[in-house]
C-alpha cells in the first residue's frame, strides 16, 4: 500500500500536496525522538503525484482520493497500523521517519527512487494551490523510508488525541485510491465527436436509401414510368457532387461543427419536405432531391475536418472505421424499417419519421460538439495534451492553395484511387438486387437478408479494420506501409472474389463471394480514406472534397456503363471491368501513396 504522507503540525501551516490546502491540525508528523502519539487527520483532502508512479510509490499523479480512515501508532521510529479501515482493507505498512539533508523517497528495493518534500503554506483550508505560490512555499527536509510489512494489530496500545467529530482516528493519504467519477465524465471527449459523427452517418445513409423503397408505391400513386424513376434517383446527385468540394473548403475555413450541423439540419428537413413536393409536381421533388443532396454532400468532407482535429494518428484508423460503418448500418435500418413503416403508415411516413430524428441529432450537436479540442473547455489537460500531440493545432486555413495541392503526386493517387475504388463499389451495392434476382433466381421480396448482407459485412470489417490498422501503426510499422497494406487488401480483395463469381455454381457460394468482396472492400476506410488527414491534416475536408468528387463521378459513369455493358455482353463482362480498374488502383496506390505529410 502506498502511503502518500504524514505531515508536521509543528513545523508547518499546511499541508500541499500539488492540490487542495489542508489544515495544519488535520496532518502530523512526528518526527525522530519525539513522544508516541497518533496522527489525526479528517475529511477529504485532493492529492496529485508530483513524479512518475512506481511500485508502491509515494503518491500518484493525477489520482483523486478520500483518505483511508484507519488508528496508526507512531512509536520512537515506526508508524504502525492499529486497526482496520471501515472498508474492510488492512493497513500491511510501516514507515520510519528521520532528518535528512534532502528529502527523498526510497522505495522498496529502489533507494533514491525519487523525491518528496512537505510545503508549508499560510493559505486557509479548502483553497486552492496558486502557481505562483510554489515560489512562497518552504521545504522541510525530512525523509521517509518505505517498506511493506505485515503487522500483529491485536496487542498494540496507542494514545489518541481527540478529533473534532469524537473519534479517535488517524488518516493517510493512499495515492493509489481514486474518487469515483460519473462515467460520462471519465469517457474521452473525443470519442464524444467520434460517436456524434457517427450517428451522422447513419441518418445519411437512412435518409438517402429510403427513397429506394418508396419510390415503388410513389410510381405506382404518380403513374411514374421507369424513366421517371432514374431521373428522381439521379437527381440526388445533382446536389452531391456540387457541395463535395464546397464542402471541404468551409469546413477548413469555418470549421466542421458548423458546416456538418448544417448538412445534416438542410439535408432532414429536404426529407421531410419530400411528400409534399411530389404532391405538388415532379419539378418540385427533383429539386428537393437535388437539394437533400447538397446536404448530404458537405457530410463527409466536414467530418474528415473534424477528425483531423480531434483524432490523434493512433486512433485514427478505427474512428474513422466506425463513422463510415455508420454509412453501412444506416442503408441496413433504412431499407429494414421503411418496408414496416410504408405497410403500416404509407410512403409519406418513411420521409416524415426518418428526417425528424435530425433535430435530436442537432440538439445534441449544438450542446457537444466543438471544431476543435482547443474550443471546446470540457476537454480535460491530460486529452487535449494527447490530441495536440498527434494532430494539427494551427489556425483555421484562410486561403487553400490549390496550385500546391493539385502538384503533389499523393493527392492524385488519392484522386485516381478513389475513382477505380468507387467504381466496383457503387457497381456492387446499385446493381446487385439486379443480379440476385436475374442471374442467382432470388425473390428478394421473401429475401430480404441479401439486400443488407453487404452493408452488414461492410460495418463488420470496417471496424476489424480500423483496429488492426492502429494496431500496427503503435506496434511501430510505418504508416506509409499501413495505408498501403490496407489499400491493397481493399482492392485485391473485391478483385479476386468478383473473379470467383463465374466460376461458382449454386447461389449460396455467389451470395458468400459477394459478401467476402465488400467485406475486404471495408479495408478501404483505413487505406484511402484515412489518407487525407495523413498528407494533409489542415486541408483534409478540401482533399476528401477532391477525391470524392471523383468517387461519385466513378459511381455515376459506372452504374450507367454497367447498364450499357448487359445490353450487350453479361455479367462476367461488367465484373472484368471492375477487377481491372482494381487493379489499376492498387499500382497507382502502391506506386505513388504516402502516409507522411506533404502539405503543411
Amino acid at each position: 500500500m502506498a502511503i502518500g504522507g504524514l505531515i508536521s503540525n509543528g513545523n508547518f501551516g499546511s499541508y500541499i500536496g500539488s492540490g487542495k490546502v489542508c489544515r495544519g491540525e488535520q496532518a502530523i508528523l512526528l518526527h525522530r525522538g519525539e513522544r508516541s502519539a497518533v496522527a489525526v487527520m479528517h475529511g477529504h483532502v485532493l492529492c496529485r503525484k508530483l513524479w512518475n508512479q512506481t511500485v508502491n510509490g509515494f503518491v500518484s499523479r493525477f489520482s483523486y482520493g478520500p483518505f483511508l480512515r484507519t488508528t496508526v501508532h507512531l512509536d520512537d521510529n515506526n508508524l504502525k497500523p492499529i486497526s482496520i479501515s471501515p472498508n474492510g482493507r488492512e493497513l500491511l505498512s510501516s514507515m520510519s521517519l528521520c532528518h535528512y539533508e534532502k528529502s527523498k523517497i526510497v522505495y522498496p528495493q529502489q533507494r533514491n527512487a525519487g523525491s518528496f518534500a512537505c510545503y508549508s503554506f499560510s493559505r486557509s483550508p479548502g483553497d486552492w494551490l496558486e502557481s505562483g505560490d510554489m515560489d512562497r512555499i518552504g521545504k522541510n527536509n525530512t525523509c521517509a523510508y518505505y517498506k511493506s510489512e505485515e503487522y500483529d494489530i491485536t496487542e498494540a496500545k496507542v494514545d489518541s488525541l481527540p478529533s473534532p467529530d469524537g473519534t479517535n482516528e488517524a488518516v493517510l493519504v493512499e495515492g493509489d485510491v481514486q474518487e469515483a467519477v460519473p462515467w460520462g465524465q471519465n469517457f474521452p471527449k473525443r470519442w464524444v465527436i467520434v460517436l456524434l459523427c457517427f450517428a451522422a452517418f447513419l441518418l445519411c445513409n437512412m435518409d438517402r436509401v429510403n427513397m429506394s423503397i418508396a419510390i415503388l408505391p410513389m410510381s405506382k400513386e404518380f403513374n411514374w414510368n421507369s424513366a421517371t424513376v432514374g431521373l428522381i434517383q439521379s437527381s440526388f446527385f445533382w446536389g452531391y457532387l456540387l457541395t463535395q468540394i464546397l464542402g471541404g473548403i468551409w469546413a477548413d475555413k469555418i470549421g466542421g461543427k458548423l458546416v456538418l450541423g448544417f448538412g445534416v439540419v438542410w439535408w432532414s428537413a429536404a426529407t421531410i419536405l419530400t411528400p409534399i413536393a411530389a404532391r405538388i409536381g415532379l419539378p418540385f421533388l427533383l429539386i428537393m432531391r437535388a437539394f437533400m443532396g447538397i446536404g448530404e454532400g458537405v457530410a463527409m468532407p466536414a467530418m474528415n475536418n473534424l477528425l483531423s482535429k480531434w483524432i490523434p494518428v493512433s486512433e485514427r484508423s478505427r474512428s474513422l472505421a466506425l463513422v463510415y460503418s455508420g454509412m453501412y448500418l444506416g442503408s441496413v435500418i433504412g431499407l429494414a424499417f421503411s418496408p414496416i413503416l410504408i405497410h403500416k403508415f404509407g410512403w409519406p411516413s418513411v420521409f416524415y419519421s426518418f428526417g425528424s430524428l435530425g433535430s435530436i441529432w442537432f440538439a445534441l450537436w449544438l450542446r457537444k460538439a466543438y471544431s476543435s479540442p482547443k474550443e471546446d473547455p470540457e476537454v480535460s489537460k491530460e486529452e487535449k495534451k494527447l490530441i495536440m500531440g498527434g494532430s494539427i493545432s494551427k489556425e483555421p486555413v484562410k486561403i487553400i492553395p490549390w496550385r500546391l495541392i493539385l502538384s503533389k503526386a499523393p493527392v492524385w493517387a488519392l484522386i485516381i484511387s478513389h475513382f477505380c475504388h468507387n467504381w466496383g463499389t457503387f457497381i456492387l451495392l446499385t446493381w446487385m438486387p439486379t443480379y440476385y434476382n436475374q442471374v442467382l433466381k432470388f425473390n428478394l421480396t421473401e429475401s430480404g437478408l441479401l439486400c443488407v448482407l453487404p452493408w452488414l459485412t461492410m460495418a463488420a470489417f470496417a471496424n476489424i479494420g480500423g483496429w488492426i490498422a492502429d494496431t500496427l501503426v503503435s506496434k511501430g510499422l510505418s504508416i506509409t506501409a499501413v495505408r498501403k497494406i490496407m489499400q491493397s487488401i481493399g482492392f485485391l480483395g473485391p478483385a479476386f472474389f468478383l473473379t470467383q463469381l463465374s466460376h461458382v455454381r449454386t447461389p449460396a457460394l455467389a451470395v458468400l463471394c459477394m459478401a467476402c468482396s465488400q467485406g475486404s472492400d471495408a479495408f478501404s476506410q483505413s487505406g484511402l480514406y484515412s489518407n487525407h488527414q495523413d498528407i494533409g491534416p489542415r486541408y483534409a475536408g478540401v482533399l476528401l472534397g477532391l477525391s470524392n468528387t471523383a468517387g461519385v463521378l466513378a459511381g455515376v459513369f459506372g452504374t450507367a456503363a454497367t447498364g450499357y455493358i448487359l445490353q450487350r455482353g453479361s455479367w462476367d463482362d461488367v465484373f472484368k471491368v471492375s477487377v481491372a480498374l482494381y487493379i489499376i488502383g492498387t499500382l497507382v496506390w502502391n506506386l505513388f501513396s504516402t502516409g507522411e505529410k506533404v502539405l503543411d
